[in-house]
């Protein structure tokens, strides 16, 4: 049972790790586009090319915890990354946090926890 639940956690994490490094393809859309104007530059090529290298990534991740975790619970944990585009947005690009966004975000979490609390009841079987 222990294994399980170590199992259980390791793959959630995963999920959550490949959501972080999802949300990052957005902060490098955004550093592309300050390039715009000239897109053969080397910086619009880097950024944008990270993008899909980031991407490619996470696509392959994706395939490998939607065979070790029901779909309901991972689909229900992908607007994490609206949240990690809140935290990029104010670290990176020095965006202001506002009042709806901290609500949106708490919106969020309660819907994870209210979808995969739900799932973890049930013991989580993929069958």
């Amino acid at each position: 049972m222990r294994n399980y639940i170590s199992s259980k956690k390791s793959i959630f994490l995963m999920l959550h790790i490949s959501l972080l490094f999802s949300s990052l393809s957005g902060v490098c859309s955004k550093m592309a586009s300050r390039y715009t104007d000239y897109i053969f530059s080397v910086s619009f090529i880097f950024w944008f090319g990270l993008v899909f290298v980031i991407m490619f990534g996470y696509a392959i991740i994706w395939q490998q915890i939607l065979k070790r975790m029901p779909l309901t619970v991972a689909y229900a944990n992908r607007p994490v990354t609206l949240i990690w585009g809140i935290i990029w947005g104010a670290l990176i690009f020095g965006e202001k946090v506002t009042w709806n966004m901290i609500a949106g975000a708490a919106v969020i979490f309660v819907g994870i926890y209210l979808v995969t609390g739900e799932d973890g009841e049930k013991g989580g079987e993929n069958s």
